[in-house]
């Protein structure tokens, strides 16, 4: 019995893409260029992966410290909990950061990678706020530096994030 069936050019996906010209067509610009996006695109999809990884490792091993402090009893010391938030929002941080590379990938508009960099620097942010400690510094003068320059970060990624929220329905 013969094959009767009608083949639609058009499904054909190793036909060549009309709209770009042969191989043999392109310049040497054309050829660098596609040969670096797809080295970026490669680069950024190894990113990706490592800073999964990274997520992965890091929830095991908050895991890990939590069961450790559990039979000693330093789950009860304010200093061990600070520590478990400090790795959890890093583990945040990790997060953010690794959705921001998969918008790139997906080339995602830019409001959206925008959002996703405000997200990361406020979660930062209050990351360093929660584990600030005046004993780290020389001197208590250097202390309420930091601690002005943090105030200042975390007021403008607010007014940052106010703004794009604000103006975001316009520009959509």
């Amino acid at each position: 019995m013969a094959d009767t069936s009608v083949v639609d050019p058009s499904d054909d996906s190793s036909a060549p893409d009309p709209g770009s010209d042969p191989p043999e067509n392109r310049t040497v610009g054309d050829r660098f260029s596609h040969l670096t996006s797809r080295f970026v695109h490669g680069v950024e999809l190894a990113a990706a992966g490592l800073f999964a990884l990274l997520f992965g490792i890091g929830v095991v091993d908050l895991a890990i410290q939590i069961a450790e402090s559990v039979p000693t009893g330093a789950i009860t010391d304010p200093a061990v909990v600070i520590g478990f938030i400090e790795t959890g929002l890093l583990l945040l941080i990790i997060v953010e950061v690794y959705q921001t590379v998969v918008a790139y990938i997906e080339q995602s508009n830019t409001r959206r990678i925008v959002r996703l960099v405000i997200y990361t620097g406020v979660i930062a942010m209050v990351r360093k706020v929660i584990i600030f400690r005046t004993s780290e510094y020389a001197t208590t003068q250097d202390a309420l530096f930091a601690a002005i320059a943090y105030g200042i970060v975390i007021l403008g990624l607010v007014a940052l994030l106010f703004v794009e929220r604000s103006v975001g329905p316009t520009l959509d």
